[in-house]
Parts: structure tokens; sequence; C-alpha cells
């Protein structure tokens, strides 16, 4: 595999779209568990190795806030309120892209929606976009395998938390290795 394949940590920032309480509620409750562990682990990692994290909420007068299994791990995370399904499609979103780390890392709801058009969008600017499999979830499983299948026909690609955790880390040394080591446990 190219080494421009793999999730490099000093060109990656990572997003997380529309992890919210009322998305959550319409979702398999052991489904939003394993979304909400990994976004998480991810965004502890984030926070370890220094990438930088955007995280959307889509329309949250009505849809509500950041779940607060995660808020608790977006400390300098940007938040950018929206009604677009595409974050590409939010002026303010892209105002936050760091142009110099064109590696995107995925995760959040719903992925046939949000997730698959944000996804398409950025791959059509020039980003490499990397979703993370395990951290994405549709109300239907259906609507996620189809998403996540358009996104490989399309050449994004298409990893898992563990792996993006790993790729950014590099090396099996140092506290940060210990760190996440623990947290993908």
């Amino acid at each position: 595999m190219p080494a421009t394949d793999l999730a490099s940590r000093p060109l990656s920032q990572l997003l997380i779209i529309d992890v919210q309480e009322k998305l959550a509620a319409a979702m398999e409750p052991v489904s939003i568990a394993v979304l909400t562990r990994n976004c998480s682990t991810l965004l502890q990692a984030a926070d370890l190795l220094d990438v930088p994290v955007i995280y959307t909420e889509q329309y949250p007068k009505g849809l509500g806030s950041t779940l607060p299994g995660l808020l608790e791990n977006l400390g300098k995370a940007v938040r950018i309120e929206k009604t677009a399904f595409s974050c590409y499609a939010v002026p303010a979103f892209r105002e936050q892209l760091h142009t110099e780390r064109p590696h995107i890392v995925l995760a959040g709801m719903e992925a046939h929606i949000c997730v698959l058009q944000t996804a398409l969008q950025l791959q059509q600017q020039g980003y490499q976009v990397i979703v993370a499999e395990d951290a994405v979830l549709s109300r239907n499983p259906a609507n996620k395998e189809n998403a996540l299948h358009r996104l490989r026909q399309a050449g994004v690609i298409v990893s898992n938390t563990e792996s993006i955790t790993f790729e950014w880390l590099e090396k099996a040394e140092g506290d940060a290795f210990k760190m996440i080591s623990r947290l993908v446990r």
C-alpha cells in the first residue's frame, strides 16, 4: 500500500459529523454505544497527537447537542453548526479546514447522508478522505453498508478506528503509544 493511503498524523485532521442527541435516539442502542466509543477513541488519540478536530451539529435547535459522552473529549475542537448535509457546503467549515493537512478522517452520522456527501465533496476538492467504518452509523444498517460501498467505489479509503490511530502513531513506543493502546482495548 502506498504511504499516501495511510493516515499520516502531520497531514491529518479529524471531522466528527453530527453525533447529536436526537439522531442518536433513533439509532440502535448497541450501535450508538460502539460509535460513541470509537469516536471518543479517535478524539482522544487526536488530542494526544495534536491532530486538529472539527465537529459539526446539524440544526442543533431541532436535533440537540453533541452527545455528552463526546463533549468531554472535544476540548480544542472547532464546532460548526450547519443545515447543509455536506459539511463542505458550509463556508464556516471550509474556513476551518487546514489546507496543509490534506488527510481528513471522517466519523459520525448519518453515513448515507452527511458523511457520504461530505466525503465525496472533500475528495472532489483534492483531499485524501478516510472514513472510519466502525465510527459511522445510519439508522438503517443497509443504508450504512450502501454508503460504504459507494465510498469505496469512489476511491475513498474506508478504514477503522484502530488502524487510523496506529497509523497516526507510526511506532510502538512512547507515552502516546501506551495511552492509545489502552484506549483501543
